[in-house]
């Protein structure tokens, strides 16, 4: 059986009662006060816990069959307050390409001595973009890439002529989502230390996002259930029209 920690039970005291939709302003006040909410730790071996920056989360339940092909929800968007943090990323070009990718500060930018490294066993990177000439080459390296989700792709915008732009907005923290066997989509919507106008912005822009997506040949309620959470704080659900 699960043991609740102090500070999980005291997050709950400011969890809205059992899981009736908030409005979504509510809904961030109330993922905000269980991020800043604190154990009463008395005892002696307590030990002070350092603040940090958690990044609010939603979690979306869609009405489509992950089994169909013509159903798969996945791809990459930039939210317009972004969410907080920078990401790490690698181009696979040459030429012109390159040296735009380059400038857009790619970390690493190369072709065969950059698929070298990576089959040699180096990950240290968060995003990969390929310019679509190199697709030939990095195609060996989907046994790597692909289970770590990190495999160029053309769906994700990952897969592009305009390799420095892409550089640029996944620096910046662009990010990427794709449905998962429940038919669930995670993503990172910001920061707690946010506004919460910024935060209802980012929020409000992937909802009407995902909304747009919707398979035609998905039937019945599209948008089933959406929550929010911190890091580390149970989730709240949100009303959706």
């Amino acid at each position: 059986m699960a043991v609740l920690t102090q500070r999980y039970k005291a997050q709950l005291e400011h969890r809205p009662d059992g899981d009736t939709p908030l409005p979504l302003d509510q809904a961030i006040q109330a993922v905000k006060r269980m991020a800043t909410a604190k154990s009463d730790k008395k005892y002696k071996q307590a030990r002070p816990r350092k603040a940090w920056d958690q990044t609010v989360e939603i979690a979306m339940w869609l009405g489509i069959d992950p089994k169909q092909a013509d159903q798969m929800i996945r791809g990459s968007v930039s939210l317009p307050k972004g969410i907080g943090a920078t990401k790490k990323v690698i181009a696979f070009a040459q030429d012109q390409a390159a040296e735009d990718a380059t400038a857009a500060g790619a970390a690493e930018v190369g072709g065969d001595e950059l698929i070298k490294k990576i089959q040699d066993g180096w990950m240290d990177f968060d995003v990969a973009i390929a310019h679509p000439s190199m697709m030939g080459k990095v195609g060996k390296l989907g046994r790597i890439l692909g289970p770590q989700g990190k495999m160029p792709s053309p769906k994700s915008g990952t897969v592009t002529p305009d390799v420095g732009t892409a550089v640029a907005e996944y620096a910046a923290g662009k990010i990427e989502y794709r449905n998962d066997d429940g038919g669930n989509i995670h993503a990172a919507v910001g920061k707690v230390s946010f506004s919460d106008e910024d935060l209802q912005e980012n929020i409000e822009a992937f909802i009407t996002h995902i909304r747009r997506l919707k398979p035609s040949s998905s039937k019945g309620t599209y948008l089933k259930r959406v929550c929010i959470k911190a890091t580390s704080t149970p989730s709240v659900t949100v009303e959706v029209g």
